[in-house]
C-alpha cells in the first residue's frame, strides 16, 4: 500500500500567510524542543489539504539565526506531514536567478554558525545518525514544482546551489564574490538547517527559492534595494502561488 502523502508549506518572507487557504484548525502543538514558530495551520487550498508553518513566526518577527528548527521540523513529522515545500526569499547570484525569478535548487554550501543544526545532540535520548545529504532537496519534489511550472508556463530554474548565509544582515561583495568562487547561484538564509534536519527526520524537503535582489556587488541599475526587493517579491510569491496549486495534486496522489 502506497503511503498517504501530506503535505506542508513552511513560508518565509514574502509568504508569512498563504492567500487561499482555508485554515480549519490551527495546531498549537509542541516539542522536545518546544513550540514551533507559529501554529500549523491545518485546511484547504485550490481543492486539496494542506498545511502551512510560518517560519519566521506570525508577525514575522523571529530573525533567521534564531529559529527554532528542531521545533518547526519535528512539529510537521508529528503532524503526520511526510513532505514539505520550503519557500525562501533569496538573493541572485547568477542570472537564472534574476530579480523576480523562481527555481528549485538541487544543492547547497552551509555558511551559517552557531544552529541547533541536528537531532544527534549527545542528550540521553538521542542517536547518532551521520545523515546523507547526497540529495539535500527531494528529487521527486524537485520534479513536481518543475513539471507544474511548466504545464503552467511559469519560467522556472530548474537547478541552482544554495548559500546559506547567517543573517538577518545581508553578505559584503567580497562575501559574495567567495561564494560565486564557490559556485553558488543565489544566498539564502533558511535552508540550513531546515533541510537536513527534514531529512533526518525522514521527511522529503524541496524548495522554491524566490530571487528578491541581486546580491551585493551585482546590483547595477537598481532604483534601491528595497524597491527592488518589494517589486520582485510580489511578482516572484504570485508565480509561486501558482506553481504550488499545480503541484500539490499530483504531490498528493503520491509522486515518488
Amino acid at each position: 500500500m502506497a503511503l498517504e502523502r501530506r503535505i506542508a508549506i513552511i513560508g518565509g518572507t514574502g509568504m508569512n500567510q498563504w492567500p487561499g487557504l482555508q485554515i480549519q484548525r490551527r495546531d498549537e502543538r509542541t516539542t522536545r524542543y518546544g513550540a514551533p514558530s507559529a501554529p500549523l495551520l491545518l485546511g484547504r487550498v485550490d481543492g486539496v489539504e494542506a498545511c502551512f508553518l510560518a517560519r519566521h513566526g506570525e508577525g514575522h518577527k523571529i530573525p533567521p539565526h534564531l529559529i527554532n528548527y528542531r521545533a518547526n521540523l519535528c512539529a510537521l513529522r508529528d503532524a503526520g506531514i511526510t513532505d514539505v515545500i520550503a519557500i525562501a526569499a533569496v538573493g541572485g547570484i547568477t542570472p537564472g536567478y534574476a530579480p523576480a525569478a523562481v527555481g528549485v535548487p538541487h544543492d547547497a554550501i552551509d555558511y551559517t554558525f552557531g544552529r541547533e543544526h541536528t537531532l544527534s545532540d549527545g542528550s540521553a535520548d538521542s542517536q547518532l545518525h551521520h545523515v546523507e545529504m547526497e540529495h539535500p532537496y527531494h528529487p521527486a519534489l524537485r520534479a513536481a514544482l518543475i513539471a507544474a511550472a511548466q504545464a503552467a508556463h511559469v519560467a522556472i530554474a530548474d537547478q541552482g546551489v544554495m548559500g546559506v548565509t547567517q543573517g538577518p544582515r545581508l553578505e559584503t561583495p567580497a562575501e559574495i564574490r567567495r561564494a560565486q568562487r564557490d559556485g553558488c547561484d543565489m544566498i539564502g538564509m533558511t535552508s540550513f538547517p531546515e533541510a537536513p534536519l527534514a531529512i533526518e527526520l525522514g521527511l522529503r524537503y524541496a524548495c522554491l527559492a524566490v530571487s528578491v535582489n541581486w546580491c551585493a556587488g551585482l546590483n547595477t541599475g537598481s532604483a534601491g534595494i528595497h524597491a527592488e526587493i518589494e517589486q520582485s517579491v510580489a511578482q516572484g510569491m504570485a508565480k509561486v502561488r501558482t506553481i504550488l496549486a499545480g503541484a500539490m495534486p499530483a504531490l498528493l496522489a503520491g509522486a515518488h
